[in-house]
């Protein structure tokens, strides 16, 4: 046997052990305080009053046993798909058998036509909304382009967007340029690096500066968190910088429903379209989307003409509905997934939205900061300021343009740790002729901190042999 070979063997038993017991936060961190908890996760199914515990911790350990995650792997990748609760995964089973077995008035399960009001009524109050703004959509790209195709658009409107967009805006936004002649101008976002200096006032000046060099734009669209560096931008700030302008604002909000303490009216945005199966734990296929007040505000920017076509509609020819009804009704839905994302959603609530995201954000920094610690020549993407900070933490400790090694890293994380994260890929400028590439974490309620200290570990431990 060759020596390098020798040496990897004596790696591969190092790493087996370091999962055993040298590191045991790097597995244990999921299972440990799990099934510590399980005494309580019956109880906790049936009755959902957590908050009789005394301490934070044993808290958090409660919300934890509510979750059937696979307990040999630490799932750190919500910001691609999250996982429902047990209580909301029976609800929603359940319900799936009464429409099953009653298709034609589902038993009255769901109300009367249009089958939905009861559900937007029991959580637009936690959005900071009214129950007529508030849309049950299929996910964050159903709501963008409902939106962007179905505004009055007409060749030479402008649209500001930035250079760090998901392809469900991406995608809508290139099909009005392409069909209605509409200029799209993206923004050049300030990228941390983990070096630089960034801040909110550096966000917003972007904005204004592009508000300043473009006339006759009809619309500005950004993410509130985006997903490439999970950066948070000032989202209140900026909606404030284009009413002053009388611009609406479409928000994508694919990470930030079941992650942050939203209130809509509050932002001062005009639409918000949002996932339900990310941060906020419901079915795939459900999603929030805000509408503010039927639309007065694009109305007055339309001068008297037909601002908006319900397009992703049953209904949107007849005026009378409203916006609310137009938007929300399809045709035959998917009420039992609907329900599931409302359940979802009146969980998070009993939890307390602000106690949730303090609780995310503060897993975030500790996971930015170790990472600082343990690769201080790393790129950190995701900066750790007040106001900029997420559950997103983007990173790379290799070359930027080598893919393929940021993917073996990722994928022997998995195997050989047991932890699940992703890979991203990015332009720091918007000029830059190649992708940067980075790995992304997941910092969600049900993770705790032996989770971030064992992965963090587990990311040192491989980077040592990998580097």
């Amino acid at each position: 046997m060759k020596k390098q070979d020798q040496n990897k063997d004596v790696v591969s038993v190092n790493r087996r052990n370091f999962i055993k017991g040298g590191a045991s936060v790097a597995i244990a961190g999921i299972g440990s305080t799990v099934f510590s908890a399980a005494s309580v996760a019956d109880e906790l199914d049936n009755d959902w009053g957590i908050s009789r515990y005394s301490s934070d911790e044993e808290f958090w350990d409660g919300v934890r046993s509510q979750f059937i995650l696979d307990d040999s792997t630490t799932y750190m990748n919500i910001g691609t798909t999250g996982s429902m609760p047990k209580h909301v995964l029976k609800n929603y089973h359940k319900n799936n058998k009464t429409v099953a077995k009653y298709p034609w008035d589902m038993d009255n399960k769901f109300g009367s036509w249009p089958y939905v009001s009861d559900m937007v009524s029991d959580i637009a109050a936690s959005f900071g909304a009214e129950p007529h703004e508030i849309i049950l959509s299929r996910n964050t790209t159903d709501g963008m382009c409902s939106i962007i195709n179905g505004l009055n658009l007409q060749p030479g409107d402008v649209i500001l967007t930035t250079h760090h967009e998901h392809i469900a805006a991406v995608s809508p936004l290139n099909v009005v340029k392409e069909r209605f002649g509409v200029e799209i101008v993206e923004i050049q976002l300030p990228v941390f690096t983990g070096s630089e200096n960034v801040t909110e006032r550096d966000y917003v000046k972007a904005f204004r500066k592009a508000i300043k060099e473009h006339s006759n734009v009809k619309l500005i669209t950004f993410s509130h968190i985006t997903y490439k560096t999970g950066t948070r931008l000032p989202a209140k700030k900026i909606c404030q910088l284009a009413t002053k302008h009388q611009i609406p604002t479409l928000v994508d909000g694919a990470h930030t429903i079941g992650m942050l303490d939203l209130n809509f009216h509050d932002i001062e945005c005009d639409f918000y379209a949002g996932s339900g199966h990310k941060w906020q734990c419901g079915p795939g296929a459900t999603g929030i989307l805000y509408v503010r007040d039927n639309m007065n505000r694009l109305k007055e920017w339309s001068n008297g003409e037909k601002p908006y076509w319900a397009i992703n509609s049953s209904l949107g020819h007849l005026d009378f509905f409203g916006s609310q009804l137009q938007l929300q009704y399809i045709g035959n839905d998917n009420y039992p997934a609907k329900q599931a994302l409302v359940d979802s959603c009146k969980m998070w609530d009993d939890i307390g939205r602000a106690r949730i995201e303090k609780r995310v954000l503060e897993l975030g920094s500790l996971c930015k900061d170790l990472l600082q610690e343990a690769l201080p020549n790393a790129y950190i993407f995701s900066p750790n300021e007040k106001g900029l900070t997420s559950g997103l933490t983007t990173f790379n400790p290799f070359e930027l343009e080598d893919k393929e090694l940021l993917t073996q890293f990722r994928d022997r994380l998995r195997e050989d740790y047991g932890y699940i994260i992703r890979t991203t890929d990015f332009k720091l400028y918007k000029d830059d002729t190649a992708d940067s590439n980075a790995l992304r974490i997941s910092t969600h309620l049900f993770h705790n901190e032996e989770d971030v200290r064992g992965l963090v570990s587990a990311i040192r431990d491989l980077y040592d042999y990998m580097a």
